[in-house]
């Protein structure tokens, strides 16, 4: 696959947009904007306890990797438990959610293919004015929905336990 750009991007530890997003940090490392238009890619901290509602991606394919923490996931049914080094791959249209395990946050690459994701994330979320998670907060379940629809995101239910 060509890239969509001649010139490399390289982003270090620390560069990347920031966004609190859903009680998250992402940082969008790469996206549609990039001229990587094929994947989106994230870097994203999730609190202890942490877990996005069951949804289903139309338009892209969602991948994790888990570079630190615990993290439990749901998809199509089926559960499984993925822990520092552990890769998932989330096929578009298949229902899915996590939650993060134990009393520690969690670190993952968030991949999908094809770009577009960034999007959902910088719409919903603000800009971070500091690389932290974000102050607790209920979240707003009808916004989330609303935005998610724009994005081919379909909102099914609440996170798993």
């Amino acid at each position: 696959m060509k890239a969509q750009t001649s010139k490399p991007v390289v982003l270090h530890e620390g560069e990347g947009d920031a966004t609190w997003f859903i009680g998250t940090l992402m940082t969008r490392k790469a996206g549609a904007t990039d001229g990587v238009g094929g994947v989106a890619f994230l870097d994203q901290l999730a609190p202890a306890g942490f877990g996005p509602p069951l949804h289903v991606h139309r338009r892209e394919d969602e991948g994790f990797y888990i570079l630190e923490g615990q993290v439990g996931f749901v998809c199509d049914g089926q559960t499984f438990h993925l822990s520092p080094g552990s890769w998932a791959l989330l096929p578009r249209d298949l229902a899915h959610a996590y939650k993060v395990r134990g009393q520690q946050p969690a670190r993952m690459l968030t991949f999908t293919f094809p770009a577009g994701f960034e999007g959902f994330v910088n719409e919903l979320g603000s800009p971070a004015p500091r690389r932290t998670l974000p102050p607790e907060e209920p979240p707003d379940v009808a916004r989330i929905a609303s935005v998610a629809a724009k994005y081919g995101i379909e909102i099914l239910g609440p996170p798993p336990d």
